[in-house]
């Protein structure tokens, strides 16, 4: 209510008498903008106050009613304004869609919608999920006005029709618009349930917009339970969150789920040209790129940030102002930085992070956008044919993959580690560095890596080379590519380790070999170190008790049909029919025909793969203990301190 000052007296005894119909309810100061001088009158009406209730929301205490005897009295409120009132309204909610002709993105979404109210097949509850500023509240009130238009229930609402303006405006009494982050507790929900019941009293269907879902508390969610799934015919519940997996499995089951997607860059890029345009405010393409591309998929971010703009720019968007209060950069200055380091430069390197500082940028934001270079770099080694400027492309060719693929991962580590620093420059200027200074090992030149194609080809056509049967033994193994053997480092194995030279070697996959290449006959002393059977059991892909058992066993031998093993007799516990079955089938698989395996018991000392493997690893043990004690720094270091060399704590390195 406003009035003069004067007239503050005079409008004392009027409510003194008409008290029993006084009802107040503040809102927006509009239609008094020409008045220079304004003072507020709250009436406070018995225990009751007025509550100024703010739009798009309808809560039980927004209207205060006053009983017929209860007393009246006046207080005013000193809020004196002065000026012309100011009627800006900001972009995210002048531009606010109103139907989904309007809605930027989510074309799914508005698909299964359109469809749903065309054909009336319209569930009781919706739920909108999605990142912030997708359109989840935009899209349930945009439902709201197509469920109660007064032209019906259609999937293109008037717009002008007294419910549809009424729902644009915040004034719809059928739209309960509920904020779930300040309403959480069962009390709340229990509240706003015990009016379900009753008939909408403007609108076709009553309404319960929840919005940050999420945030109830369990036993709210429980209160609802029943309601949302049976509720009454005239009501609908939309139901809006970011967090959809902090619901129940029981709310989420109960309504039709909607996920909304982050708004591509073009699309944003394209919606704020056309703000602008209409907006008439001068602007650069690039400009707006960045806009979209520091918006993060959101369209409102985008909307608040192009407000920020026309404010930083003053009426005339530039690239050269967005970049600065984005506090980004230029994309040349970081092709600069690739260039220092294609071209291994420290002294440029360091030139280019100097002139870089003077502007004062967004260090972090300087990384992000040099993961993006690297980024496109890379698909345009690996992807030849995707889409890539000109620029990218000639990088990709002084860069070899593994380089981009280092740096990348240094600048990732570093993104992550650069709040920890107290100098955001130093950091940056440290991740260069490490860029400069790590290389990969064993690199060939770019050219013959750019093409993934040639590589696969190259792979494809090497030839493993057979080797020639030793000439002491009698047994020919068809041999399969396998993982490389140990190297035995014990000098009196000469002859084991021929054999394991021979099994590392590949021989060619092509049609002319002889995969069906039978076993000679042959016999094998059981105390002689020629057995084959060191090259054969790593390619039966056994584990467990199996690859144990056939560790500790030696080969007799070996003919078409039938494989003898020798077992000491110390190791004959293990010895069961299960685990001779699971060795012969490994043996049955890798040679593509039936094997017959025979384990006998020997009291004989047998070379085994288990106990050639601990003789190498004694050998290897050995070899680390001599070489510490005859290390010429530690020499140094014991002779200097009076120190001794723990000898339980070296330990030998396995061999790759």
């Amino acid at each position: 209510m406003y009035m003069a000052p004067g007239d503050v007296g005079e409008m004392s005894e009027w409510f003194k008498e008409h008290a029993w119909k006084v009802c107040v309810r503040l809102t927006a100061y509009r239609g008094f903008e020409s008045l220079s001088l304004r003072q507020v009158l709250v009436v406070s009406i018995g225990p009751f106050a007025a509550i100024c209730c703010e739009p798009r929301q309808v809560r039980k205490e927004a209207t205060v009613a006053a009983d017929s005897g209860a007393e009246v009295w006046l207080v005013l409120a000193a809020s004196l304004f002065t000026g012309s009132h100011m009627s800006y309204q900001v972009l995210a909610r002048k531009w606010r869609p109103r139907n989904f002709q309007e809605m930027v993105g989510q074309e799914h979404v508005l698909r299964m919608l359109t469809n749903a109210l065309a054909n009336q097949r319209l569930h009781h509850a919706y739920l909108f999920t999605g990142t912030r500023g997708v359109g989840k509240t935009t899209l349930a009130r945009i439902l709201a006005k197509c469920l109660n238009c007064e032209q019906g229930i259609r999937s293109n609402p008037c717009g002008e029709c007294h419910v549809c303006q009424s729902i644009d405006t915040g004034r719809f009494l059928d739209l309960i618009e509920v904020d779930a982050a300040s309403r959480t507790k069962v009390e709340d929900t229990r509240e706003l349930l015990d009016n379900v019941q009753y008939a909408p009293s403007q609108g076709r269907y009553k309404i319960y917009l929840i919005d940050e879902v999420h945030m109830l508390s369990g036993h709210s969610f429980n209160a609802l339970l029943k309601t949302l799934e049976e509720p009454p015919a005239h009501v609908k519940f939309l139901l809006a969150t970011t967090d959809p997996k902090r619901l129940p499995i029981t709310i989420l089951s109960r309504c039709l789920q909607f996920n909304l997607k982050r708004v591509p860059i073009e699309q944003i890029a394209q919606q704020l040209q056309h703000i602008c345009q209409t907006e008439n405010i001068s602007f650069e393409a690039p400009a707006l790129d960045l806009l979209a591309d520091a918006a993060d998929g959101s369209m409102r971010d985008a909307l608040s940030l192009l407000d920020q703009t026309i404010a930083f720019c003053s009426q005339n968007i530039t690239t050269l102002d967005t970049r600065q209060m984005l506090g980004s950069i230029e994309q040349d200055a970081l092709y600069r930085l690739l260039d220092a380091l294609a071209d291994q430069d420290g002294k440029k390197l360091l030139a280019e992070i100097e002139s870089l500082s003077e502007h004062a940028p967004d260090f972090n934001q300087a990384l992000n956008d040099f993961l993006s270079i690297l980024h496109k770099t890379s698909l345009a080694q690996l992807v030849p044919d995707v889409d890539v400027p000109e620029i990218i492309k000639q990088f990709a060719t002084r860069f070899t993959p593994e380089e981009t693929q280092l740096y990348y991962q240094i600048a990732l580590i570093g993104r992550r580690d650069l709040p920890l620093i107290p100098n955001p420059r130093q950091g940056f200027e440290m991740v260069m560095l490490r860029m400069l200074a790590f290389k990969p090992a064993n690199q060939e030149s770019p050219s013959a890596k750019a093409s993934p194609q040639s590589n696969a080809a190259t792979t494809q056509g090497k030839a493993p080379i057979a080797s020639k049967p030793s000439s002491q033994g009698k047994i020919s193994i068809d041999s399969k590519p396998s993982m490389p053997e140990r190297r035995p480092i014990a000098s009196n194995q000469q002859t084991t380790s021929t054999i394991s030279n021979h099994s590392s070697r590949q021989i060619p996959d092509t049609k002319s070999t002889n995969r069906n290449e039978q076993f000679n006959s042959a016999e094998v002393a059981l105390a002689g170190s020629e057995t084959p059977w060191n090259a054969l059991l790593p390619k039966l892909n056994l584990t467990g008790l199996a690859l144990t058992l056939a560790s500790n066993c030696t080969l007799i031998q070996m003919n078409e049909t039938k494989i003898e093993l020798a077992l000491a007799a110390a190791h004959e516990p293990m010895l069961n029919k299960k685990l001779i079955e699971r060795i012969e089938q490994a043996l049955v698989n890798y040679l593509k025909k039936p094997i017959q395996l025979d384990i006998k018991i020997t009291s004989k000392e047998i070379q085994t793969p288990a106990k050639q493997q601990q003789e190498e690893k004694v050998a290897r043990q050995a070899s680390a203990t001599e070489s510490i004690k005859n290390d010429s720094h530690v020499q140094k270091i014991m002779n200097m301190f009076d120190a001794t060399i723990d000898m339980a704590s070296i330990k030998a390195i396995d061999p790759a």
